[in-house]
């Protein structure tokens, strides 16, 4: 089996590049995603898949129909969007939407799962059990798993696989990551209440900017002595707006942050952790405040049983000295991770890092990949489909 899968790839491969240029050139922000969604429909369903539009709002699924010999059902998930970014690679594929890009590797995800339904449907003889094909939007905003959970997309899923590029990860080789593969991210928004005085006379008025920095600084050094440090916490404030003149003490600023963690304990405990040193910094010094702290998405925890299938897939497809195990996670976040509250599931990371060019982070406007990667990601995400009902 994987002698054959590697062979139909070897014969996709052009095709493979053209469908990864296209995606690339034509990059839609999320939620937007008309056209590469209709692309992906069109290739699906050149397949002979049976193909369903507009799930999710712009997303796309494909039912590979089984023999019927085992009843569980697989998906297999990609994300289509782009980021707001204008791209500086200077590839003659490089987008031609102004201020869009694909820098964070959705269109090589893309082209994986697409090749993956390619390569399975040439097998010549299906598979068990049924694959359901997920191709979602907004992965960005981390709202379009959402949209594709809340469309039914896993009503009797067994198992969920997913990949994801990784520049630090040479092109060739994947890498497995057992438990914890990214964080829970959540949104905190705060406003501090003071009031406002002359510049000259602080004692007068109760400074929301200066309140606001004592909060920051509290956060943080609280951070070091209240929290676990095996278990940790990253809460960065990215946005301040506060003040009107330079000679005008601000009564009001709002900040803007995000709060990752790894363990479930942990994140359950956050909000209440945040707003009481929030609330003890406002009391000390006369503020008020308001405070809004969103749940994002959860960390993605990779079950045991589908990592172990997934690293043997990929060690008997590319050798041992081709498969890393991934020692630390990302605090990065993922909406993969809303899937698996639906069914067990692993994501891979596909190494995409060149080794003749520098290899920009994920979210860089000059952001690129090795293209071999993707015969990489298709035999391995084809091949661990195909050993799935062997576990």
């Amino acid at each position: 089996m994987l002698s054959r899968i590697k062979d139909i790839v070897a014969n996709l491969s052009p095709r493979l590049i053209e469908i990864r240029r296209h995606i690339h050139s034509h990059p839609e922000l999320s939620g937007q995603e008309y056209q590469t969604a209709a692309y992906v429909a069109g290739v699906l369903s050149s397949c002979g898949l049976q193909v369903q539009e507009l799930v999710g709002k712009t997303g796309v699924v494909g039912e590979m129909a089984g023999s019927g010999a085992d009843q569980r059902q697989l998906a297999i998930r990609a994300d289509m969007d782009g980021l707001p970014i204008q791209e500086r690679t200077g590839l003659d594929f490089a987008s031609h939407q102004p201020g869009i890009m694909h820098a964070c590797g959705h269109d090589v995800h893309t082209t994986v799962a697409l090749g993956t339904a390619m390569v399975l449907s040439q097998l010549g003889e299906p598979l068990p059990g049924n694959i359901r094909f997920l191709f979602q939007p907004a992965e960005e905003t981390a709202q379009g798993a959402g949209w594709m959970i809340k469309d039914g997309v896993m009503a009797g899923i067994d198992a969920i696989f997913a990949a994801h590029v990784f520049p630090t990860i040479p092109s060739g080789s994947i890498g497995i990551r057992y438990g914890a593969l990214t964080a829970a991210a959540d949104d905190l928004e705060l406003v501090i209440i003071g009031e406002s005085g002359h510049g000259a006379r602080p004692h007068e008025a109760i400074d929301a900017i200066w309140i606001a920095s004592q909060i920051i600084t509290s956060l943080q050094q609280a951070i070091s002595r209240t929290q676990n440090p095996l278990r940790p916490v990253v809460l960065t404030i990215g946005q301040i707006q506060g003040g009107r003149a330079p000679n005008v003490i601000a009564d009001r600023v709002k900040l803007l942050g995000t709060v990752r963690s790894l363990h479930p304990e942990t994140s359950a405990l956050l909000p209440d952790w945040v707003e009481n040193i929030v609330a003890q910094v406002c009391q000390t010094y006369g503020a008020k405040y308001e405070i809004n702290y969103r749940r994002g998405v959860p960390a993605v925890l990779n079950d045991l049983v589908l990592t172990q299938l997934m690293e043997s897939a990929a060690q008997e497809a590319w050798g041992s000295d081709r498969v890393q195990i991934l020692l630390e996670p990302s605090l990065g976040a993922e909406d993969f991770s809303l899937y698996l509250n639906h069914a067990p599931g692993t994501m891979f990371r596909l190494g995409v890092g060149s080794a003749d060019l520098p290899n920009y982070p994920l979210h860089h406007p000059q952001f690129h990949v090795d293209e071999q990667a993707i015969v990489t990601g298709v035999v391995t995400m084809a091949y661990a489909a195909c050993k799935y009902w062997q576990y």
